[in-house]
């Protein structure tokens, strides 16, 4: 055993045992109850003196905003792009994301290749640089579940500035709000909000790099993340223990935990949810069907039913058998009617 690991075990056994201490303990414990308290309902309630200007509201009370939310690899581009060429929308995509699309000193030119028609996803953010004092790129690590009541006004901020600045009707399309809505929803009660989801088994597959050594024998062990599972995991698991990669060590397992989680949250709190291959098999009456929702009369669907271009089905079969995916898949609902209580 080197010096170093023994080092690295005689601290580790210090910790365990300073941890150990009864009154460590008391402190922690003291700690813990004095951050998890219910505060009073408490509502605020208007003070006798003066009143003060409910211009802060306006933003927040528009009912024009439209949110998409979805996942990583789950059609969402393809959705941001048909809001794009609407004529009567601007589409912001992906706001959260790192690249900082409103800063061209940082975004780059890199375009993903399977992201078919589209140039850039950058247009609608020029002019935009001063909006980097408003972002904090931790948002697409941290805090990934946010409720009613949670606090982020430099958060709240950055949407507000994107909302002012639309010179058409904002459409702002995220892969990061799934487990914001709550939040969202609170903060812009009149806002619609559009859920997109696709089968996990396809969404899967457009997950990995590289199929071959992460194939269905090996992945486990060869995984390498590259849309953030292990990251949302992480941050996540504090909520839902089976997210933790001590728990749930096969990485389908922990992708289709967060995929069901992320669809509860979508049917729950959005005013639309469609699948990405619904979109593919009848555009025409999918678009027509969520544009209904969100008000939007306007929309030239024939022409926009053209740009959508359904890859290719079933990928999953090419990947592993049924019996592979519904093996993991039973394992995970049966842990998770365990977790949040078996459905009707």
């Amino acid at each position: 055993m080197s010096i170093k690991t023994q080092v690295k075990d005689l601290s580790v056994r210090i910790y365990q045992k300073f941890l150990s201490q009864p009154s460590v303990q008391q402190m922690l414990e003291d700690k813990i109850q004095d951050t998890t308290q219910r505060l009073p309902d408490l509502p605020n309630l208007g003070q006798p003196y003066f009143s003060h200007s409910q211009d802060d509201k306006a933003v927040s009370e528009r009912d024009d905003i439209v949110f998409i939310s979805s996942r990583f690899r789950s059609g969402s581009t393809l959705l941001w792009n048909i809001f794009r060429q609407t004529g009567s929308c601007t589409s912001y995509y992906e706001p959260f994301n790192e690249r900082r699309w409103f800063n061209r000193e940082v975004r780059g030119e890199r375009v993903d290749n399977t992201h078919r028609g589209v140039n850039d996803y950058w247009t609608e953010f020029d002019g935009m640089d001063d909006l980097d004092p408003f972002y904090n790129e931790d948002w697409i690590r941290s805090r990934l579940l946010m409720m009613e009541n949670a606090w982020d006004p430099q958060m709240n901020r950055f949407i507000e500035e994107l909302v002012v600045r639309a010179p058409k009707r904002p459409v702002l399309q995220f892969n990061r709000i799934d487990f914001r809505l709550p939040w969202l929803r609170k903060h812009y009660p009149n806002a619609k909000f559009l859920h997109l989801y696709r089968h996990p088994r396809d969404q899967w597959c457009s997950f990995l790099t590289d199929e071959s050594l992460m194939n269905s024998r090996d992945v486990e062990t060869t995984y390498r993340d590259a849309f953030y599972l292990d990251v949302w995991c992480e941050d996540l698991a504090r909520h839902y223990p089976v997210l933790d990669k001590r728990h749930t060590p096969h990485p389908y397992q922990r992708f289709y935990y967060l995929w069901k989680l992320s669809y509860l949250f979508g049917k729950k709190y959005c005013d639309h949810s469609v699948s990405f291959e619904a979109i593919n098999e009848r555009p025409k009456e999918e678009l027509e069907a969520m544009f209904k929702v969100i008000g939007l009369t306007d929309a030239p669907v024939e022409d926009l039913s053209k740009i959508i271009q359904a890859p290719p089905k079933d990928r999953w079969k090419k990947y592993a058998d049924d019996q592979w995916f519904a093996e993991h898949e039973m394992e995970c609902e049966r842990n998770l009617n365990t977790l949040l209580g078996e459905s009707s």
